[in-house]
């Protein structure tokens, strides 16, 4: 039997509804100089005193890695999102690497309405997580010796990068850059569909139109390799020197890590989700959705 798959490069709207919709609703911010630019996209509203909220997507992600958590988060706060440097629709990262993303964003939330009013909560996906943590390490020293300079709140983590510990491959990814320069969208798309089963999520069920659209789209933007950052140590360092509450949550099936041996490591308060693999907040929005307003005091 041959399987096949929508195409998410004919028809992304059509592929991928939500995302389409939540990208007409946002607030888009360019912030940086020339050459520099991080794209944010913003919904939910200002005029609270709840401080705003970041989240910050995967290595290989953009924005849409928060596709059905966005709305359940807006309902009473403010929530930003950036395509972090060198992903999405942010400008590269050429010089400077890794301290030059987390610079671009830390300058980012500075400027983002009402942040330096009233802080930031911060939560990070994957990669994400592991840049979330340096913010919230940099913005707590900052804050001891500059008093005008952003604050971090709560830090939450989903299965965060930067561990150290063992990671549970359930299968080798396979290399997608041939099929999409052939422009063969057929093969691009058994591939993706593979990728996601071996990385991403751990029921195929879980893998719809809207999920292969926006990791297609996602990598096919990704410019900064984060696999080597993401693999090494000094999470736990990091969510140490945070001034704030943190918490960590798994997919039970998570193949970056075994989540008991992760939130060890991590030394804080871990969930984990029954049935969910890495890329938990899609495959188990609702739970997910529900944690996280809990821990975010909503």
């Amino acid at each position: 039997m041959t399987t096949t798959f929508s195409s998410p490069a004919s028809n992304f709207a059509a592929c991928a509804p939500l995302a389409a919709r939540l990208d007409e609703l946002a607030r888009r911010l360019d912030l940086g100089p020339v050459d520099c630019r991080v794209r944010w996209r913003g919904w939910g509203i200002d005029d609270t005193e709840r401080p705003p909220l970041v989240l910050l997507h995967g290595g290989h992600g953009n924005w849409m890695h928060w596709v059905r958590n966005i709305e359940a988060l807006a309902q009473d706060r403010a929530v930003w999102v950036p395509d972090m440097p060198g992903y999405g629709d942010s400008d590269a990262v050429d010089k400077g690497g890794f301290d030059t993303l987390v610079e671009r964003l830390m300058a980012g939330i500075a400027q983002l309405p009402g942040v330096l009013e009233r802080g930031v909560d911060l939560v990070g996906f994957s990669f994400g997580g592991l840049v979330a943590a340096h913010l919230a390490a940099r913005a707590a020293e900052a804050a001891a010796s500059n008093e005008t300079a952003w604050r971090a709140h709560r830090l939450l983590l989903l299965g965060p990068a930067g561990h150290g510990g063992a990671r549970r491959p359930r299968g080798a990814l396979q290399d997608w850059h041939a099929a999409a320069q052939a422009q063969d969208e057929a093969a691009l798309a058994a591939i993706m569909h593979h990728n996601l089963l071996m990385h991403m999520l751990h029921d195929a069920a879980a893998i719809d139109d809207e999920a292969l659209a926006v990791h297609t789209r996602a990598c096919q933007a990704t410019r900064f390799r984060s696999k080597r950052l993401s693999r090494a140590g000094g999470l736990q360092a990091l969510v140490a020197a945070h001034a704030g509450p943190a918490a960590a949550l798994w997919g039970a099936h998570d193949v970056t890590a075994d989540p008991a041996e992760a939130a060890t490591l991590v030394a804080r308060p871990a969930q984990v989700i029954p049935g969910a693999g890495h890329w938990v907040q899609y495959e188990a929005a609702p739970q997910v959705n529900a944690w996280l307003r809990e821990a975010l005091g909503s």
